[in-house]
């Protein structure tokens, strides 16, 4: 078995052995990238001199005991928009094309403390915008199952380097569906998590009340064991949540018995794919085969949850991406005539069309006039979409359901209409407007042999729910390579 199918949690286990040392494993995947780069793309950074005397300072921890972890000596890929000391950190955005940032992101200190060893940065959608990782400054990502397509977005990049099995795991971001999606599409596991149970000090916001970092990896178990990691109270971040319940790796068991699952009739109808609807509904007679409750419901709201979302998230991008203004950092055009064309010619070089668009759509809304009508309407539906999931997890422990319409679209095809390309994020944006933890995990492939991936929500602060019903069915399952994995 080559050393990159292995999990992060199977590495693990080998390096704790003395089977593999770090240094192996950190060469291996440096060469995994390199061979594969040119075809899936997923990297804007590689960091090769930096991973390589990081796995000699970490195999000498694990050697004196210091470091004793199921992820100590495991190298790992971080998105592009979490903050790396000594780094660059571009938001695959040209206006940042030189950011090297001071400090490190929370999360990105717990996997440190872990014993992680960081590849590079992974290439995604410019500052998150977007669902398909075409709109990086740096050139789009590719499907691994097939390079023709896209992997989805904005964590495309890390979930196409898990795929490709360039790095055995990765940290995406996700602000309406940016972890679930990709990792719908490229056949591999993404939690998103409850809103405020991993900080986002370090995390270069897009929306900050729907913001949330999480893992992408192979399989359940793995993202169980990262969510641990990475998963810390910090008071450098207003919205993080003291939690006692954080051993999520103790839901790993094969036992769905009388959990109650609910399907919402909702997001069974127009607009989804046949394929994609046979392989939701197989995937929850498989968990009711071994005891679980499972029936549909009526989930209100579901048709107002796009709107809503991209009213918010676009008022807070174009407030959080005001201090990209040429002045502090990054990119400044070089021939201005006072300060206000300094800013809006190094705006307007530096910036993409789709940042651009959400710029202007959220600087609409919160204008005069049109606050009310817009962005406080958008509040008060989010409230509504929440209350609506509060009342479904009365009754049900989990929600299942698909986590994209279809799977994977070719490559063009998402830009040429902006409007599809947000309708296809109908799954997944609810759940990040309710604050809710979701996870992806793929349950087959379509006709063109492309990843579908089964979403499960959970209530706030129940990670364990959707951990525990995500394994039960991984277990009927064996994990499926991606043809450029197998090259």
């Amino acid at each position: 078995m080559k050393l990159l199918e292995l999990t992060a949690v199977e590495l693990g286990k080998k390096i704790k052995a003395g089977e593999v040392t770090v240094e192996e494993a950190t060469r291996a995947a440096l060469d995994a990238i390199k061979a594969k780069e040119e075809k899936v793309h997923s990297f804007v950074t590689i960091d090769e001199e930096g991973a390589m005397n990081r796995a000699k300072e970490v195999q000498k921890l694990i050697d004196d005991g210091t470091l004793t972890g199921p992820l100590a000596g495991v190298p790992v890929a971080i998105k592009d928009n979490l903050c790396t000391k000594g780094m660059l950190t571009t938001c695959s955005s040209k206006i940042l094309y030189n950011f090297i940032p001071t400090y490190t992101a929370e999360a990105v200190l717990n996997l440190e403390k872990a014993g992680a060893v960081i590849l590079g940065k992974t290439n995604m959608d410019e500052f998150a915008m977007g669902s398909t990782t075409e709109t990086s400054a740096y050139g789009v990502t590719k499907n691994p199952w097939n390079t023709e397509h896209v992997p989805g977005g904005s964590s495309g990049g890390s979930c196409a380097a898990v795929a490709a099995e360039e790095c055995f795991y990765a940290l995406g971001s996700d602000t309406g569906g940016s972890i679930r999606q990709p990792s719908s599409f490229c056949g591999v596991t993404g939690i998103k998590p409850t809103y405020g149970t991993v900080s986002r000090y370090g995390l270069i916001a897009y929306g900050s009340s729907l913001d949330q970092i999480g893992p992408v990896a192979k399989d359940v178990t793995d993202c169980a064991t990262i969510l641990e990691a990475i998963t810390s109270y910090d008071k450098k971040d207003s919205t993080s949540v003291k939690r006692e319940d954080t051993d999520f790796t103790s839901a790993l068991v094969d036992d769905v018995k009388g959990m109650k699952i609910g399907i919402p009739r909702d997001y069974l109808g127009e607009g989804l794919d046949p394929e994609v609807k046979t392989a939701i509904l197989a995937a929850a007679k498989t968990l009711e085969e071994k005891g679980a409750i499972v029936e549909e419901f009526d989930l209100s709201l579901v048709e107002y949850a796009i709107p809503a979302y991209y009213v918010i998230a676009a008022a807070e991008a174009s407030s959080n991406l005001a201090r990209f203004d040429g002045v502090k950092y990054g990119y400044r055009t070089k021939e201005y005539e006072g300060l206000h064309n300094m800013y809006k010619k190094s705006r307007s070089e530096g910036f993409g069309p789709e940042v651009k668009r959400r710029i202007m759509l959220g600087s609409f809304v919160l204008s005069s006039g049109y606050y009310d009508a817009y962005y406080l309407k958008a509040l008060r539906t989010k409230a509504l979409i929440k209350q609506a999931f509060d009342k479904a997890f009365e009754k049900y422990d989990v929600i299942l359901g698909p986590a994209a319409p279809t799977t994977a679209p070719k490559l063009g095809e998402s830009l040429s209409d902006p409007l599809k390309m947000y309708l296809g994020d109908v799954y997944t944006v609810s759940v990040n407007l309710a604050g809710l933890p979701g996870i992806s995990l793929p349950c087959g492939l379509d006709s063109k042999g492309l990843p579908i991936g089964l979403q499960l929500i959970g209530d706030c602060f129940k990670e364990k729910n959707i951990i525990r019903a995500a394994y039960a069915y991984e277990q009927t399952r064996t994990y499926q390579h991606s043809p450029i994995a197998q090259d």
